[in-house]
């Protein structure tokens, strides 16, 4: 039987206690240390089935406890220099969307993966949902162009509205949450994006200058399909509507229907962001009358798994892409092309212009 892999968690906040809680379960991995600068590695220690060595520095982590691989879970901007120490250091490497702060640097992390010979997986926890799959697979079915309209608005308060205000120290709103759904209409088209245009709105005086806490991009695709994705957070949010998922085709729409994730209260839920319930299949085919051949088919999506078990799986597929040798190529490709959309439509709105892609398609 193959040892476990050794790992180390870097950043103990809501996706690393997910994360080191998948690794203490899952039998592919040992759990080795917890890095963080404050007081969170403690907490989460205390939460683990045993205590393992916590650690305020990664390059100490790995010196003591040598682990195969780094779960990186911390804010967007430390994201590449701790990649960076970890596959210096010959380990695999599990990293938390976005894969860095611009695209020069999540090439240069894919390119040292592939000549340190260790595997780089990113944090796109909806390619492990089975019902935001089928999602996908039923929007191909649409024709084309497609329309999709998404969004994740998030009235945050307290803590949640704490953590929005640090993660904009490094990314707005559209980018650090945009990654998700642009990789998701890329799946859903398999087409280049070919423009990208943007709105945003500084909405509290607790936040930059610079920064805006509420931005809409517009995307289009080389086949002709477009894409609008939303995204605001802060105590000014309007919890109506907060909650789209919906692709529309010349042979009819799908939706994701969250009642009970999409409804009052939930917007600031990370438990709920992932929650699909049901999906709404509508044919658009007509009879000789002009009327529906059909009713909308509802389908509900019986393999639901909630965050954490999503965060089980997604380590799941981390430890096969080490021990299968996959090649993750088509996989980090993609990641740098959702990045280089939404850095395109974070430019967009701040020149209040559109940003075409084709020849420029990877520069900041």
């Amino acid at each position: 039987m193959t040892e476990p892999l050794r790992v180390v968690v870097v950043g103990c906040g809501n996706m690393g206690r997910a994360h080191a809680q998948a690794y203490a379960a899952l039998p592919e991995f040992t759990l080795c240390g917890l890095v963080s600068r404050g007081t969170s590695k403690h907490q989460l220690n205390a939460l683990l089935p045993e205590p393992v060595p916590c650690y305020e520095d990664l390059k100490i982590a790995i010196s003591d406890a040598r682990p195969d691989a780094v779960c990186i879970a911390t804010w967007p901007d430390s994201h590449e220099t701790l990649a960076l120490t970890a596959l210096a250091a010959g380990c695999h490497v599990f990293i938390e969307k976005p894969l860095a702060t611009t695209v020069t640097g999540a090439k240069r992390l894919v390119a040292t993966s592939q000549l340190a010979g260790k595997k780089l997986v990113v944090g796109y926890i909806l390619r492990h949902h089975p019902a935001w799959q089928q999602f996908i697979t039923r929007a191909k079915n649409l024709g084309k162009p497609l329309v999709m309209r998404m969004n994740l608005n998030q009235q945050s308060s307290g803590s949640a509205w704490q953590t929005h205000r640090q993660l904009m120290a490094s990314l707005s709103p559209i980018v650090d949450c945009g990654v998700h759904y642009l990789d998701v209409m890329c799946q859903m088209t398999d087409a280049e994006p070919v423009s990208v245009s943007a709105i945003g709105a500084r909405l509290s005086d607790e936040i930059s200058t610079s920064q805006y806490n509420y931005g809409q991009l517009q995307v289009r695709f080389s086949d002709g399909s477009v894409g609008w994705y939303e995204a605001g957070w802060g105590p000014m949010m309007s919890q109506t509507a907060f909650f789209i998922k919906d692709v529309i085709g010349p042979r009819g729409s799908v939706s994701i229907v969250a009642r009970e994730a999409g409804g009052e209260g939930q917007s600031a839920s990370v438990e709920a962001h992932t929650r699909t319930e049901s999906l709404r299949v509508h044919a658009s085919l007509l009879n000789e009358q002009g009327e529906f051949t059909r009713q909308d088919e509802w389908i509900d999506t019986g393999d639901e798994p909630d965050h954490d078990a999503l965060c089980v799986r997604q380590q799941q597929f981390f430890a096969r892409a080490i021990g299968e040798n996959l090649n993750l190529l088509p996989h980090l490709q993609q990641a740098i092309d959702s990045l280089a959309v939404v850095l395109a439509a974070d430019r967009a709105m701040r020149e209040q212009r559109t940003v075409w892609l084709n020849g420029d398609r990877h520069q900041e």
